[in-house]
């Protein structure tokens, strides 16, 4: 198409800038053939003319749609060059933070210098499984590309990570590793993936280094290729290195660093196990200090060093070994400070025991004087003899280095070798995957050898790229069947041939090595003599004579030629290496032994591959001089043959390319330099595949999709059933030049340029056809105004001339009225504005001067209260002041007074002691005597009271037992201590009379010295007053303490309620995380136990059928028994062969350390087993015992009779005396006990006293219910047998007038047995309480008398301590006992409800065993006695009674019931036409009636039997949803009629008086439930596995892909890395088909009679499947991240609620579970823009993460025009609100996560007697009973 077409006005080209590369600019006019400028206009408004360029008259680059820039595969842009390339990295890069980009088979990732959330199992977990284009561009993608293409295509692969220094190569290589590592697992326990990965951190040590460009670069290549089995697990793995910068060793430019393991050692040089090696700071050392930059910002060496040695511990390098290695790595650091001093010009020496190579000598084992010998001198060798000859002291230097990195690149290699040998494994490798880590073209200021080699390999692999490119280009082209022609690419092999040819660079330099004085500078020479001017790609610089400049297929690098000859020789003198392998260290000389014993990484694996180093394999065997001569190879020489190594292997391979961009050199996070990025684009090779792609037919569409596109460019005519006919005729007509496409069976390829032609046409045809809609309508619009409007002028006119004349002089003065309104109205509306205007200046000047005022105001006010303040604290202080000055005065007073009264009492003796003072001093203590008085009066009180209560309690406890003597004189002892306290009190009472007589005393001495008494009246006066002011200012303090009790306790309460309520949420919430947790062990458990017996299977298998080992058979039969089940006869059979017979030698190899532990998990599960059995067995012996006891009972007799009346005489007789005294006992403490005195919870213990009396009122109805039946059966005209004489019943009946007596004998016998029993249990029970209540009792008094002394001690110290102290002490006192009071009663009454519960559990027993004696009785009346005896009708039975519910079954028929019922049963004829829960019923039935037999083996077996079938059917058919809902309803369905008929309280409420008769009566199956319910929750959660590998498939495509409204989702050009249209895949999922398999289970579980709560719950799993499956993929998948499609999850939500409204599941918490799929839904959909929009989205998604959300945000593409992009600063502004947002750092959702399942007791209305069994079942051998 012509040029004009494309540059119109406003269309957007692309112009150079020197500072952004690129910029935008949009024309101001149309382009004409023949222009020389262009006006354009940039994006920053400014205006300029863009000439063209005369010569080529080239235009600039046309810019891409807006609706394809952010696409994920740069190959799907319109126009590719190299702008829209750039700009496409750019935004992706920079506003949607997305690292990833495709360039065709190209995956660019750009290093963001920032730690992302995108490498986490769970992206793993989503990445696959997945097509390549199915989701956003990822490493994992490739990974799972290149995995999936090996299984498929049996193919070995490779993934080529390049990219130069800090780009990211290391870090996207071992991200890969990762990937496989986790999405194989390894086939052994030998956990070889942990080991693959923990190779890095060793190699990272040993072999990065910090660069100016990356703090860790990687200074080697490698290529590890990760070896697969059969089954594609990993199995081991093998790495290749090459090329490694020795020269680091010696030397590091500034701001660079050595390698870390040598900084690593120096930070770790004070640790006790390094102190040998004599290390220091890296600044000491000459190999550590010349970068100047030791430490990395954010990197601790010591902590890297401790992961250093755990990957070593990992990979099997002993601690031996890694101290060696630190060794030598420490000896090559003491080398490097090893100094020269020169003789003379040609001479050197080493100073004398020189301390660095001393310490490098005892390091590495040496002799120093040989060392040092030979540092200094070389030997020369002629032919006939040899010479020693010194050597400058820079040729020593120069030595010493070399010597150094040829150590280090030994240990190198012995590492490598040594990781290699762990990785290797011994199963034989299938296939493997290779990911190559090598460094990208490189170009600096200075170039030396090593960029050399490093350009020279790049070479290489850009040549196989192209050429792998054009290839799959080829392929397309010929898949399609598209004539196709070749197609120029740039072919780099002329600079291949140029550095590796016949007299090519290499050669040459190879050549010059040899010469004996060979130069850089000669080396040069033949260089420009051979290729100058011969060559195009070499050239050489204009100032320089030695470097040269090399045409690469980036860029011109320029080479300095020096120190080409030396690195390429890599030369080491002999003598050293001689000295070192005399070495006493033992690793040393391993290190450099021969090649052909050494283990070195160029030897040839097991597998025959050749190992890819920087050195070349050797023979094994060959002449001696061979190895010298191979030894001499050069490094180029061997650099390039390992270089054709590589390429043979990744030729032999599929590769995969993954391209590394660093976006700037100053690391900083999310910037992206224009430049520098360009650079590095063009030199890996991603901008040839742009051209090479821009060459051919770049942009792809399947017909459907250019259908769906450009549907609106076609005429009604055009559009024909054929889709592809269709879309031919449609371009025919659109683009003429029919070269521009070319048509495909599947696709229409175009070239560049042609879909945004066509986006063009499209955009003006639906601009086109909007313009032409408005013009319609605006026409129609108008007409019909102007007909109006005629209509209404022709009526006006026809009114108006008829009235002219009237209406002229109407409009005269209506003009004039008018004029004066608006006078009038304009004043007025003037004025009103002023008025306005006024009011609201007004307004604003009061609220100005109020808030001025109110500033001062406050300001005022806050200095006025500063001046208080100020005061008060002055005056406290002033106080303060002068009451310390007082109290000093006041001392000093007392201490002068004191003295002089001393001084007096000498002078007056007799009247020193006044009368009157010692009244005023112990007026004090008379006040303190009446206090005590008071007290010993209340103690009196206290003590006269219980000395009452004793002496009633001691009147009760009389008519007690023996027993109770004791304590009765522990309680006299109690009284004698009493009376001592009493004693006590006497003497205090003699005190107080000595007391008064003092006084007396001081009375009659008070008259001598009254007149000294009036010289301290005002003073004590003043003390007084002084005193009432504290006791008034104690009172109130008093009271506010008061008060803050009263506040600490409301605040107690209320803190306790609301931690109460926080603890209840809380324990609510562990109680769900606990069950979820119990449910996974249970998972787990479930796991683990099948994988045992799968192995267990295979290890038979394999011992039995060894030839089958390649055939894959379904297990039908499997033991999972787990281990807290019984064990069962049915379990294991005796008849089984026995599966311990040893294999034969020629049988496969089992891994033995499995073959243990599964034999010792069997051994133990053996005796288990037998130990259950032994027991089993011991019980039924006991069993048996008691039968043959009862067997061999004589018959009852006379004396016996008698004997047992006697003693049932003598138990009545005790009974009754038990009960008196217990009434007594209650009496008395009804009648007499205080609760202060009894206990403190006298409530509880009177609702006790009650609980007991209704007890023994239902004891006593029970017994005269017994005595009426027994009188009642004595009256009986012919006896009823006993179980013992059941089976002679034959006999009886024809003699039964002989034995009449004795029957009735035997009868009322056995009724007085059995009321002695009862009563006997009663005595037991009513004694048991009164022990305790007497205990209790006794220990209520002990704790009283405790309580009692302890008052008195308080009472006491309280009295010695002062007023202030005193108040304290007793509130403090206070506080403590009513803690301890609220402490006990709680206490007791926790304990008083438990006996009340256990009282009501012995009530109800003893009511059960009541009415069993009262139906057994009824029950053993026989048929005959029935028959002969028709005038008592109350003792008949109905022949016609119901069925009890029961099913009989021998215990032989137990295996045939259970494979009838279980093994064999087909879920889906049970469940259409039988009652739903129907064999959960019969195998309940057949339970009763074993417990009806009282045979717990029976039902032992019978409940063991059915678990283990019901684990075999599921291990069978465990895929199958029928089945699995099936056996899950039934289980709980048994579950619930094991706790509906538990006999239980708490269940048996819900049942019918006839379902309460149907309870178990013997056995107590609690365990079994428990065992049931894990069963239930195991059958669960396989229901939802199968769940979700059923809807796993369904959900992207029907609730992502599938246009549910269609024409919403526009379709937009994709690249290579496409997905299939959702359009053209007729066989897609949709909505619909989710739905219909959502019924489908809904209708299965309701047909199999589930529990509507159970099916709610896997209801609500369901749809947290479908939510989180969907969000992922959104998550990760930024095609689908626009408005449309946010309308159409929306949509499909929709639909699903509407499902769940029909189904009645809206309050199953299904929606709920979707809350998060909603919310990204709305926030596709809402605008954002502003702050309000942020503040909305950040209210509306509440359950979305902070990630999730800037996520989607990044991901927002448009699809439509009126569609934009969410800019920066918005997200920006997201991410500042959600900032205090706590919550999960995990991007995706856990798909796989499990809700606790519960099961609510749901109990049956159906009653068991009326359950027919049918005869399908093939269940004829039970029957009902």
């Amino acid at each position: 198409m012509a040029a004009s077409e494309l540059y119109t006005k406003f269309a957007r080209v692309w112009i150079p800038d020197p500072e952004e590369v690129w910029k935008s600019a949009e024309l101001l006019k149309d382009y004409k053939p023949g222009d020389k400028v262009l006006l354009l206009r940039l994006e920053e408004g400014k205006d300029l003319e863009y000439h063209l360029d005369p010569k080529t008259k080239e235009l600039p680059h046309l810019r891409n749609p807006d609706i394809l820039v952010g696409e994920n595969d740069l190959t799907a842009l319109s126009y590719l060059h190299e702008p829209a390339v750039l700009h496409n990295l750019r935004v992706r890069f920079i506003d949607s933070k997305l690292i990833y980009t495709y360039c065709g088979i190209v995956l660019v990732a750009i290093n963001p210098y920032e730690q992302l959330p995108i490498y986490g199992e769970d992206i793993i977990n989503a990445y696959s499984g997945q097509n390549m284009g199915d989701m956003d561009p990822h490493i994992f993608a490739v990974a799972e590309e290149a995995y999936k293409q090996m299984a498929r295509d049996e193919r070995n692969q490779s993934i080529i990570v390049s990219g130069e220094s800090g780009a990211g190569k290391t870090v996207s290589a071992k991200y890969a590793m990762r990937y496989f590592a986790t999405v194989s697992g390894s086939a052994s326990e030998a956990n070889v993936e942990e080991k693959v990965l923990a190779s890095n951190p060793i190699m990272e040590s040993i072999g990065n280094a910090k660069t100016t460009r990356n703090d860790n670069s990687s200074r080697f290549g490698k290529y590890i290729e990760i070896g697969f089995d059969k089954r594609y697990r990993i199995i081991g793995a093998n790495m290749r290195t090459y090329l490694l910068e020795k020269s680091r060793v010696v030397f590091q430019a500034e701001e660079e660093r050595n390698y870390h393991i040598f900084y690593q050692l120096c930070a770790s040089a004070k640790s006790p196990e390094f102190q040998m090696l004599q290390l220091g700071n890296a600044n000491y050392f000459n190999y550590t200090k010349q970068g100047g930059s030791p430490v990395i910002e954010g990197v601790d060496d010591a902590k890297e060093m401790a992961h250093t040695r755990q990957a070593c511990t990992l990979l099997g390098i002993s601690e031996s070994y890694q101290m060696g290695i630190f060794r030598i790595l420490a000896g090559i650091l003491h080398l490097g400070n090893v100094g020269f001093t020169s003789r003379d010009s040609d001479s050197c020496t080493i100073p004398p025991k020189h301390e660095a190579l001393t310490i490098f000598c005892e390091l590495m084992g040496v002799d120093y004087e040989e060392m040092c010998h030979w540092l200094c001198h070389r030997k020369l060798a002629t032919a006939t003899e040899t010479y020693i000859k010194p050597i400058s002291k820079l040729q020593a230097t120069n030595a010493r280095d070399a010597l150094a990195k040829h150590i280090y690149a030994k240990l190198f290699n012995w590492i490598v070798d040594h990781v290699n040998r762990v990785l290797h494994s011994a199963v034989k490798q299938h296939s493997f995957i290779g990911v190559l880590d090598i460094y990208g073209f490189e170009t600096f200021e200075i170039n030396s050898f090593e960029q050399f080699c490093i350009n020279y390999a790049n070479e290489k692999l850009q040549q196989q790229f192209n050429m792998h490119v054009f290839k799959l280009e080829q392929e397309e082209y010929m898949k399609e069947q598209i004539p196709w022609t070749l197609i120029d690419f740039y072919d780099n092999q002329p600079c291949i041939n140029l550095i590796e040819s016949k007299l090519g660079i290499l050669d040459l330099l190879d050549e010059e090595c040899k010469m004996p004085k060979g130069t850089d500078d000669t080396w040069a020479q033949k260089l420009y003599n051979t290729h100058l001017n011969k060559c195009a790609l070499f050239e050489k610089p204009r100032l320089s004579n030695k470097a040269f400049i090399i045409q690469h297929f980036a860029d011109k690098v320029e080479y300095q030629c020096e120190g080409f000859l030396e690195k390429n020789k890599d030369t080491v003198f002999e003598e050293q290496i001689k000295v070192l392998k005399s070495s006493k260290f033992k690793m040393i000389p391993e290190l450099f032994q021969d090649d052909e014993k050494a283990i070195s990484p160029t030897s040839a694996t097991s597998s025959g591959r050749i190992l890819l180093t920087r050195v070349p394999t050797k023979p094994t065997k060959g002449r001696p001089g061979q190895a010298a001569k191979e030894h001499r190879k050069t490094v180029g020489h061997q650099f390039r043959n390992s270089l054709h190594l590589l390429m043979e292997t990744l030729n032999a391979t599929t590769p995969h390319y993954v391209r590394c961009i660093k976006p700037n050199d100053f690391k900083f996070p999310f910037t992206f330099d224009e430049k520098r990025a360009v650079q590095q684009l063009r030199a890996c090779g991603v901008l040839e595949t742009i051209r090479i792609s821009a060459a051919g037919f770049p942009s792809r569409w399947t017909y459907q999709e250019f259908f769906s596109r450009y549907r609106v460019l076609m005429k009604q005519k055009d559009v024909l059933n054929d889709r592809m006919q269709t879309c031919k005729n449609v371009l025919e007509k659109l683009i003429l030049d029919k070269d521009k496409y070319q048509f495909g069976k599947t696709k229409i390829f175009f070239r560049a340029g042609q879909v945004a032609y066509l986006e063009k046409l499209r955009t003006d045809k639906l601009r086109a056809a909007c313009i032409w809609i408005q013009k319609t309508i605006r026409g129609w619009l108008l007409r019909k105004k102007y007909l109006r409007m005629r209509k209404a002028a022709i009526t006006v006119q026809r009114y108006v001339r008829g009235y002219q004349a009237r209406c002229y002089a109407t409009f005269l003065r209506r003009t004039k009225a008018a004029t004066i309104i608006q006078k009038y109205w304009r004043m007025y509306v003037a004025c009103r504005m002023y008025k306005i205007r006024r009011a609201a200046t007004i307004v604003l000047q009061s609220y100005l001067r109020g808030y001025l005022a109110r500033n001062r105001y406050r300001k005022i006010l806050r200095e006025h209260k500063v001046v208080i303040i100020q005061k008060w604290v002055r005056g406290w202080l002033a106080q303060k002041q002068y009451k310390r000055s007082m109290h000093a005065i006041i001392y000093l007073q007392c201490c002068f007074r004191r003295m002089m009264a001393k001084r007096e009492l000498k002078k007056l003796k007799i009247e020193a002691r006044s009368v009157e003072r010692y009244k005023k001093l112990h007026i004090g203590m008379e006040n303190k005597i009446m206090q005590l008085q008071r007290k010993v009066d209340e103690q009196n009180k206290e003590y006269k009271c219980l000395m009452e209560k004793l002496a009633n309690l001691e009147g009760v406890y009389n008519t007690e037992t023996e027993k109770l003597r004791s304590d009765l004189d522990r309680l006299q002892l109690s009284e004698e201590e009493a009376k001592v306290a009493t004693k006590r009190v006497l003497s205090l009472q003699e005190e107080i009379a000595k007391l008064r007589k003092d006084l007396e005393q001081t009375h009659s001495e008070k008259k001598s010295i009254e007149e000294s008494a009036d010289r301290y009246r005002q003073e004590t006066e003043q003390l007084v007053s002084n005193l009432k002011e504290e006791n008034t200012l104690l009172k109130q303090e008093k009271e506010t303490l008061n008060h803050l009790i009263v506040e600490q306790a409301k605040e107690m309460t209320e803190t306790m309620e609301k931690k109460l309520t926080e603890e209840t949420k809380q324990l609510e919430l562990d109680l769900n995380d606990e069950r979820l947790r119990y449910q996974n062990l249970l998972n787990e458990f479930s796991r683990l136990e099948e994988r045992y017996d799968d192995l267990r299977e295979e290890m038979t298998l394999m011992v039995n059928v060894p030839k089958l080992e390649h055939k894959r058979t379904d297990s039908t039969h499997s033991s999972n028994e787990s281990e807290y089940t019984f064990s069962s006869e049915f379990a294991e059979t005796e008849d089984t062969p026995s599966r311990t017979e040893e294999p034969s030698e020629k049988k496969v190899p089992l891994d033995m350390s499995l073959f243990l532990k599964l034999q010792k998990r069997v051994t133990e599960l053996e005796q288990e087993k037998q130990l259950l059995q032994d027991e089993l067995d011991c019980k039924e012996e006991q069993v048996l015992r008691s039968k043959a006891k009862e067997e061999e009972r004589p018959q009852i007799r006379g004396a016996e009779l008698e004997y047992e009346s006697l003693k049932r005489q003598e138990l009545e007789s005790e009974n009754k005396k038990l009960k008196n005294e217990l009434n007594e006992l209650r009496k008395a403490l009804s009648e007499k006990g205080t609760p202060e005195v009894t206990a403190p919870g006298a409530p509880a213990y009177q609702v006790l006293m009650d609980q007991l009396t209704s007890v023994s009122e239902e004891l006593d109805v029970r017994k005269e219910e017994v005595l009426i039946l027994r009188s009642q059966l004595v009256s009986q005209k012919e006896a009823i047998q006993p179980k013992n004489t059941m089976t002679d019943s034959i006999i009886l009946l024809e003699d039964v007038q002989k034995m009449k007596d004795k029957g009735e004998i035997a009868q009322a016998y056995i009724g007085l047995k059995e009321t002695n029993r009862l009563l006997e249990s009663q005595l037991q029970s009513q004694k048991r309480s009164h022990d305790n209540e007497a205990e209790a009792l006794r220990g209520e008094i002990q704790s009283l008398k405790e309580e009692n002394n302890r008052q008195q001690q308080l009472l006491a110290q309280n009295l010695q301590l002062p007023p202030e102290a005193r108040i304290e002490a007793s509130l403090q006192h206070e506080i403590t006992r009513l803690t301890n009071e609220n402490l006990d009663l709680m206490e007791q009454l926790e304990k008083q409800d438990k006996t009340v519960r256990k009282l009501k559990k012995q009530l109800k027993v003893f009511a059960k065993k009541i009415g069993e004696l009262e139906v057994g009785q009824v029950e053993n009346i026989s048929p005959g006695q029935i028959i002969d005896e028709p005038i008592r009708p109350v003792n008949i039975p109905r022949k016609e009674k119901d069925f009890q519910g029961m099913l009989e079954y021998k215990k032989e028929d137990e295996q045939k019931l259970v494979k009838n019922l279980i093994l064999e049963l087909k879920p889906r004829g049970v469940a259409v036409n039988l009652i739903p829960g129907l064999p959960a019923y019969i195998l309940f039935m057949c339970v009763r009636h074993a417990d009806y037999l009282n045979d717990d083996q029976k039902v032992r077996s019978l409940l063991t039997s059915t678990i283990n079938s019901i684990k075999k059917v599921l291990k069978k058919r465990g895929d199958d949803f029928e089945t699995v809902s099936f056996w899950l309803s039934n289980t709980c369905r048994f579950l619930h009629c094991l706790k509906q008929y538990s006999g239980e309280e708490g269940f048996m409420k819900y049942n019918t008086s006839r379902q309460n008769e149907h309870c178990l009566t013997n056995f107590d199956l609690a365990e079994y439930r428990q065992v049931l319910s894990d069963l239930a929750i195991q059958i669960y959660q396989q229901l939802v596995r199968v769940l979700e590998n059923i809807l796993q498939p369904m959900i992207v495509s029907g609730m992502l892909e599938h246009e549910t409204i269609q024409g919403m989702s526009g379709v937009k050009p994709t690249g290579l890395r496409k997905r299939t249209s959702s359009i053209a895949d007729e066989g897609a999922y949709t909505l619909d088909s989710i739905i219909q398999q959502l019924s489908s289970f809904h209708s299965v579980m309701c047909q199999h009679g589930m529990d509507p709560e159970l099916i709610k719950q896997v209801i609500k799993q369901m749809f947290y499947i479908v939510g989180a499956v969907t969000l992922n993929n959104l998550l990760l998948r930024k095609d689908v991240c626009s408005w449309s499609k946010g309308m159409q999850i929306r949509y499909n939500v929709s639909q699903l609620e509407e499902w769940l409204r029909d189904k009645n599941l809206m309050n199953s918490g299904a929606k709920e579970t979707l809350e998060p799929l909603i919310q990204a839904a709305q926030l596709l959909q809402v605008k954002k823009k502003t702050d309000e929009d942020a503040e909305a989205i950040c209210s509306m998604c509440s359950a979305l993460t902070t990630l999730q959300i800037v996520k989607v945000l990044f991901l927002y593409t448009p699809v439509h025009e009126f569609e934009e992009r969410v800019s920066a600063s918005f997200i920006r502004t997201i991410q500042m609100r959600l900032r205090d947002r706590k919550d999960s750092p995990q991007l995706l959702m856990d798909a796989k996560h499990t809700f606790p399942v519960t099961f609510p007791f749901n109990p049956s209305s159906l009653a068991l007697e009326t359950i027919q069994i049918p005869a399908s079942l093939g269940l004829g051998f039970i029957s009902r009973v």
